[in-house]
């Protein structure tokens, strides 16, 4: 009789089982507590995206670039039908921050873009004869023994409007175009992701539905290796973690000043924005359900309140009586209706002693020239249900080492930016349909 060689010794095992039981007592106490993961902002010295040369204000600048872009895509006419569109801006244009996970067995570290403004999660898989070029290893689908390709009948195949069978053993494939014209083709798949959580321990997350991307273009940049859907849609992040969200979820944004810090992405229990000084508005299901919608009735600048009753849809711009604004966490500036960033505009002038000056850069609307910070007025956003006060740092930045500028634009297209979040704990429930604020100071969540 033949004899195996092979012999597993009791620390093995022991180690082996150690294992085992903490990964699933991660996930037990997940479940039951929730868990948090951090993100990176794309500018921050933790991001491959840093650029040492580059000074703060021209980090910013950046970034403005990018958040215009965005919201100009989002004014774009659809594509055809038979394409999925995203608002997701790649590369330079990209959402702002960025999160790693691990992806099949044994794991694959992928670093993708987190975006609250499209559903599917998808990375680059080889083979990629035909993709955009990524510096970070390709995952490869046959070295993960949990990796397993979804027919056209599954369930999570049906959810996808842009869908076809491939003509080899009938498998889901799915084509997904954003705004600009990248896009993505592969297979519908379903593997383990594995999340590490702030509390030092990892969770797994079997069988999560993704696209395996074979074929890609566009502005896609070398060091993302893919997308991380968080919208409300049936694949996101958000919809799939299931019970372990419980339709929850938040995220503590630190200033952009704070190169060294990470912000926190938190799900289920962990996500409750509970205490002194919560404000909630009604979460409103809009035209896209990819998107999140909010109303907002006006502003206060100092004892001024600006009521804005018109309500246009803040994607088709028709009158609306509620959901006119979306609230995103990868568009860095406010956009408003041109009527109220108007009025908002004349009264913030108003209070502040200074000549306005143009912006340098000419992207921004109302300046002023001076090397120290200036006192602004106190300016709160009036939503239904919930006055949210911001401060200095959501409302005005340093462009150059003279110039500060209002954090506002006017446009067809509302969004609530990332800047007026710094600093605010943002929780969202999607069950009960509501989104929570509360001053934070994110830097020690």
């Amino acid at each position: 009789m033949a004899t195996n060689n092979l012999t597993v010794s009791p620390l093995h095992i022991l180690i082996l089982f150690f294992s085992i039981y903490l990964s699933s007592y991660s996930l037990i106490e997940a479940s039951h507590g929730g868990f948090s993961i951090n993100l990176i902002h794309r500018d921050s010295s933790l991001s491959p995206f840093y650029n040492h040369s580059e000074s703060p204000s021209q980090r910013m600048q950046n970034a403005f670039h990018r958040s215009i872009t965005r919201v100009n895509r989002f004014k774009q006419p659809k594509l055809s039908p038979a394409t999925v569109r995203s608002v997701l801006i790649p590369n330079e244009e990209s959402g702002e921050y960025l999160m790693k996970l691990l992806v099949g067995t044994p794991p694959s570290q992928v670093l993708a873009i987190a975006d609250t403004g499209s559903d599917l999660i998808w990375t680059q898989c080889k083979p990629c004869a035909h993709c955009y070029k990524q510096k970070r290893p390709l995952f490869d689908p046959k070295n993960s023994s949990t990796y397993r390709n979804l027919p056209c009948k599954s369930k999570p195949c049906k959810y996808l409007e842009s869908r076809f069978c491939s003509r080899k053993g009938n498998l889901c494939e799915y084509w997904y175009t954003y705004g600009d014209g990248s896009m993505t083709k592969g297979n519908v798949a379903a593997d383990t992701f594995t999340l590490a959580s702030t509390n030092g321990r990892s969770v797994a997350l079997p069988k999560m539905v993704f696209g395996c991307s074979h074929y890609s273009h566009g502005s896609f940049g070398e060091q993302e290796t893919g997308v991380v859907g968080l919208g409300r849609g049936s694949l996101s992040l958000i919809s799939q973690l299931g019970s372990l969200a419980d339709g929850k979820f938040s995220y503590c944004l630190v200033p952009m000043s704070k190169e060294n810090a990470s912000s926190t992405l938190s799900f289920g229990r962990r996500a409750v924005v509970s205490g002194k000084g919560v404000v909630s508005t009604p979460l409103v299901w809009g035209e896209d359900e990819s998107f999140y919608y909010l109303t907002l009735e006006g502003f206060s600048v100092g004892d001024k309140k600006l009521t804005y009753s018109k309500y246009p849809s803040a994607k088709s711009g028709k009158t609306k009586e509620s959901g006119n604004i979306i609230i995103d966490s990868g568009t860095t500036l406010t956009f408003l209706p041109e009527e109220l960033f108007n009025e908002l505009e004349s009264a913030v002038k108003d209070e502040i002693d200074l000549e306005p000056v143009p912006d340098p850069h000419k992207d921004l609307k109302l300046c002023f020239r001076t090397r120290t910070d200036i006192k602004v007025p106190t300016i709160t956003a009036h939503f239904t249900g919930a006055d949210v006060q911001l401060k200095a740092v959501n409302t005005f930045v340093r462009i150059a080492d003279d110039v500060v500028c209002l954090a506002m634009l006017p446009s067809q297209f509302s969004i609530f930016g990332n800047l007026a979040q710094i600093n605010f704990l943002v929780g969202y429930d999607i069950i009960y349909r509501k989104v929570s604020f509360m001053p934070t100071d994110c830097t020690k969540h």
